[in-house]
């Protein structure tokens, strides 16, 4: 069964998504610009936001970094439609501690939370913190057990866990199940360990942006394999650049492309603090691209025809919600709500 197309965007928790020197958009992660960001998504029609998860700035230390979680619980106040969809690096949230905050928050938002399992690429926010860091496929056992502590917990099991990392004895979190049976779970990642984890006890896949024949692989690996309850459902960031025609498009990607070499500085810091064996960086190496999370790379740079036409393949292959990014980020995303969506025949108001 195919669901209704979904649009999503990435909140701006670390500032700008493609270049940090655009005149065009000067640098601005702060809770003041996020809330009135989420706001207007919630109203132009779009579906849901990603608040990523840093507790600092991973491109430079001397940036702001907006946090994700209490972050997330003013969103839920403040709005009324809009899912939030909020990261977590296992290795910094007991299970328990950050079951409950998820049931708070969805409590407040009246059933529309979302927690995203990413299990840590940024080497130096868990190091310096004191935690020792995994290496990359002990990063996902440690996420898998930690993932299996909260799920119950978010139903309001009674829950005894003794493994590896956790041990967990007799625990219950009160008040739950008031909107729906738990919040949602995405889970990143395109490791084995990664396709493994979704599909055994994750609601969607987030797939990073990466051409369509690549997209459509990734899918029929994952959907292929057995799994309990409901069909596995799939995400995919992306980095926008509609515009009237080809050429107006390819002229604002070379802009882009020309602020982002401006960022050599925080590329080798984000480098030297990546895991090498992390899959997104590889594949991310096979394109130029603006954007992070694949960016440019799922190819929606072009006329608006070609933005839509694109994005309708991406749908029919399995793609239900679209992660997006932008730059300038209001601008655009007020562009893609006026040209891309009517093209599609979504939801363009609230």
């Amino acid at each position: 069964m195919q669901h209704p197309l979904r649009f999503g965007i990435w909140a701006l928790v670390h500032g700008n998504r493609a270049a940090l020197h655009d005149p065009e958009e000067p640098y601005d992660a702060s809770w003041e610009r996020n809330r009135k960001l989420i706001l207007e998504a919630e109203q132009l029609g779009y579906d849901c936001t990603l608040v990523a998860q840093h507790t600092a700035n991973p491109h430079r230390e001397d940036l702001d970094q907006l946090e994700a979680w209490t972050s997330s619980a003013a969103l839920a106040a403040l709005t009324s439609r809009i899912e939030i969809i909020t990261a977590i690096k296992p290795m910094l949230y007991h299970p328990v501690v950050l079951a409950k905050m998820a049931l708070q928050i969805e409590h407040i938002a009246r059933g529309r939370f979302a927690i995203n399992l990413v299990n840590a690429w940024n080497r130096a926010e868990i190091e310096k913190a004191g935690i020792p860091f995994l290496e990359h496929d002990e990063r996902y056992a440690y996420g898998r057990e930690w993932l299996s502590v909260v799920e119950p917990l978010m139903r309001g099991e009674r829950v005894t866990w003794k493994g590896k990392y956790f041990d967990v004895s007799d625990y219950i979190l009160r008040p739950h199940r008031t909107f729906r049976p738990r919040p949602r779970i995405y889970v990143g990642g395109e490791s084995e360990p990664a396709r493994q984890l979704v599909a055994d006890l994750g609601d969607v896949w987030f797939i990073n942006g990466q051409p369509f024949g690549d997209v459509a692989r990734l899918i029929a690996d994952v959907a292929r394999r057995p799994r309990p309850g409901a069909p596995l459902r799939f995400g995919l960031s992306a980095f926008v650049i509609a515009r009237p025609t080809e050429a107006e498009a390819q002229e604002e990607f070379q802009r882009l492309l020309a602020l982002a070499a401006l960022d050599a500085d925080a590329r080798v810091i984000q480098e030297r603090n990546t895991d090498a064996k992390v899959v997104m960086k590889q594949t991310m190496a096979k394109f130029e691209k603006v954007g992070t999370n694949g960016g440019t790379a799922a190819g929606l740079v072009g006329d608006y025809d070609t933005v839509a036409k694109r994005i309708r393949q991406f749908h029919q292959a399995g793609i239900e919600t679209l992660l997006l990014q932008f730059q300038p980020f209001e601008r655009e995303m007020r562009r893609f709500a006026a040209e891309i969506m009517p093209r599609l025949k979504v939801r363009v108001a609230a």
